[in-house]
């Protein structure tokens, strides 16, 4: 079959780009199916400090055309489409359907999708990401040093957020929609959280609007039982409000745990031989480009394995 690829790598983001590197060096056609948009959050994030190997830092779109131009350099097909539907099996092959309506035949898969933060839907928020506004904290935390910021959410991740930015800011204020008997956050987390002199909670609180215009200066909040507004003066909004997965068109496909990740053994073994899992469509932990890179790695090796076991 002409256009049989050894794989198949869904999504071009930093794992599935650094799959395709490893796979494509190992001399197996490889195709990413790389999303449209694509590039995953990186083309979402301005400054990448923590990426090995940049001490002065890369802008997130630049560091996956680098990651990108890789692979292509050695022979990777990269498509900017999304993956709608998979099917089929390591013995007759597997097809990936995408939105552009086409199909694509692989020996093996590897899904790298990733998982996406949820916002709060604001128009404001979303033309400031990146500017003030992110949903990772160990990601952008220092560029808020010395500053005042906002973190919304009541649940643990929220909690864990807000008292890793106190590392950085001078105040951090928890929002929290409803009232402190409503949070989701485990007591634990809760008690930290209060216990620490920086951050102070804002019960019965949503975000009205970000405001400012190339950076953010502050949020117009509202309260959730009076209804009055107000202004809060901050430099930088945390949301964190939970992240979902990129499986939707994998139920019933490959086997789902906790919030609709990818469930895997071994670090990136699904249940379907010949389909691998790699980066943040399983991990809900770490959500770092680094980690998911390093999985990358692991699920094309693990493929590469797979193709010389069942030649």
């Amino acid at each position: 079959m002409e256009n049989l690829y050894d794989v198949a790598i869904l999504g071009g983001g930093p794992s599935g780009l650094t799959a395709a590197i490893y796979t494509a060096r190992a001399d197996l056609k490889t195709l990413v199916i790389a999303g449209n948009p694509p590039g995953g959050q990186l083309m979402l994030t301005t400054d990448v400090e923590n990426f090995p190997g940049f001490p002065e830092g890369i802008l997130g779109p630049n560091l996956i055309e680098q990651f990108r131009k890789q692979a292509q350099r050695f022979g990777t097909v990269v498509i900017d489409e999304n993956a709608t539907k998979l099917l089929g099996n390591a013995v007759e092959h597997f097809t990936t359907e995408t939105d552009a309506g086409n199909k694509y035949t692989a020996k093996t898969v590897i899904v790298a999708t990733g998982a996406s933060a949820k916002w709060l839907g604001l128009k404001s928020e979303q033309r400031l990401r990146g500017y003030g506004v992110s949903a990772c904290a160990t990601c952008d935390g220092f560029f808020f040093k010395n500053k005042e910021i906002a973190v919304v959410g009541g649940g643990d991740a929220a909690m864990e957020e807000a008292t890793y930015l106190t590392n950085f800011a001078t105040k951090v204020y928890i929002l929290v929609r409803g009232d402190k008997a409503a949070m989701r956050a485990s007591k634990i987390m809760q008690a930290r959280a209060l216990a620490n002199p920086k951050i102070e909670f804002i019960f019965n609180t949503e975000v009205a609007e970000v405001l400012g215009q190339k950076q953010v200066e502050g949020l117009k909040i509202k309260n959730t039982k009076t209804g009055d507004e107000s202004v809060l003066n901050v430099q930088g909004l945390f949301v964190a409000i939970g992240h979902k997965p990129n499986t939707d068109f994998l139920k019933g496909v490959i086997e789902l745990g906790k919030a609709d990740y990818a469930v895997v053994k071994d670090n990136v073994i699904s249940n379907i031989p010949g389909v691998f899992i790699s980066g943040d469509v399983a991990d809900h932990k770490y959500r770092q480009a680094v980690t998911a890179a390093g999985f990358g790695c692991m699920a094309a090796l693990d493929a590469e394995r797979f193709l010389n076991e069942t030649k």
